[in-house]
């Protein structure tokens, strides 16, 4: 059924990878959303008020706020669309997070009110009616959500959008509270104990949990992720499988929105490789990753020496110390100023957040081992936090 909404209502449908694309899916989810959930609220606040339960009418204001929800996420994916300008440089797809954390903050707002309520009903019971209209719209309103979630799951992963998989989520977590409140009226009938505030309590704090994860969803994204594993395995393996590419490090990815991606890295190339070639290599690997996986991607170009065997010996030694360290640490950039006296070990150290020791406490530590070795030899570290872990050793490999 979602399939035939999705031909019949949203134009170009195929193209869902585009932010024009994101837009119109997103647009047609928010109305969706919209038209559905007032249908319930206004079907479920009647039935409330004409069987006094406090349970029923706090489900229907959590359907009133997840209508509300789909008409903010509407707004957001409108914002979310346009497209960048001078202000903001990198476009506004951020948007979409920042009228989801308006819509967690809405929810949690809800919750507390309803429980507040649903806690007066508890200390001052009042007798419901129970009525077969009553679990008439609760079985609608059961079935609805459900198709609810498989709706929004289902656009959530055609357009790769976190605020929608976490709406699915919502209408999921609904799907199951308004259960609960149809089998407090049932077993209410059947044992004659009124249930409906202790049920309608136990919704508000489903709205309260729901509202707590949607912040925790929204916020994360807002204050800079780290890019999922597969994301960063393919980056390494597409510069990798470039011919004179020995190796690369420093990755930062940042992302101004889903799928919008802008980084930048570290690509090692051979010091005797002619600069123009290395040069366009680099403009190739770029111009490649923006026009077939949409990463604005630029490339700081690192010359290494390779046929120096002392120095290349000597880092082997370096890199084997520094893992017993802890393998979590490693090493790039290694060159040495070979002197009458002393050696200069000109380095640096790659340190991912995990690591216990501060800059100076590490650089310390690794210059110690190192003059164990050799007293002549002094190092000159230079201390890199790794924004972005780097892939098993596995994917590393020279594709």
């Amino acid at each position: 059924m979602t399939g035939f909404f999705i031909r019949m209502f949203v134009k170009d449908y195929v193209d869902t990878a585009s932010v024009q694309g994101r837009e119109r899916y997103g647009k047609f989810a928010g109305i969706v959303g919209i038209a559905s959930n007032l249908f319930l609220f206004l079907l479920k606040i009647l039935i409330g008020a004409l069987s006094g339960s406090i349970a029923i009418t706090a489900d229907a204001v959590n359907n009133l706020s997840d209508s509300a929800s789909s008409l903010i996420t509407l707004l957001g994916f409108k914002l979310s669309g346009k497209p960048a300008d001078a202000q903001h440089p990198y476009g506004h797809a951020r948007m979409e997070y920042v009228t989801g954390l308006i819509v967690s903050f809405f929810i949690l707002f809800i919750g507390f009110e309803l429980f507040r309520s649903s806690v007066g009903k508890i200390l001052r019971p009042q007798d419901t009616e129970f009525k077969l209209v009553t679990i008439l719209a609760l079985t609608v309103s059961i079935l609805l959500k459900f198709w609810q979630c498989l709706f929004y799951r289902k656009i959530a992963r055609l357009i790769n959008s976190t605020t929608l998989a976490a709406t699915a989520m919502d209408s999921r977590n609904d799907t199951l509270a308004t259960t609960a409140v149809l089998a407090a009226i049932i077993i209410s009938r059947i044992s004659g104990y009124n249930l409906d505030g202790h049920m309608g309590a136990a919704v508000a704090l489903f709205i309260l949990v729901s509202g707590v994860n949607l912040v925790n969803e929204t916020i994360s994204p807002l204050l800079g992720m780290a890019p999922t594993n597969e994301l960063v395995e393919r980056i390494y393996k597409k510069i990798l499988s470039y011919e004179n590419i020995i190796g690369l490090h420093d990755l930062a990815v940042h992302s101004y929105g889903p799928d919008r991606y802008f980084a930048s890295v570290h690509c090692e190339v051979s010091a005797d490789q002619d600069i123009m070639v290395s040069h366009d290599l680099i403009d190739d690997i770029e111009r490649d990753f923006l026009e077939n996986d949409g990463i604005h991607l630029v490339i700081h170009l690192d010359p290494i020496v390779t046929d120096d065997e002392r120095t290349n010996e000597l880092k082997a030694v370096v890199e084997e110390l520094v893992r017993e360290i802890s393998p979590d640490l490693s090493i790039h950039d290694f060159r040495v100023v070979w002197g009458v006296s002393h050696a200069n070990l000109i380095f640096d150290i790659a340190v991912p957040c995990s690591i216990q020791w501060s800059d100076t406490e590490l650089v310390e530590l690794v210059t110690e081992r190192i003059q164990r070795i050799n007293s002549t030899y002094y190092p000159v570290i230079m201390v890199d936090h790794n924004y972005v872990p780097a892939p098993d050793s596995a994917v590393l490999e020279k594709v």
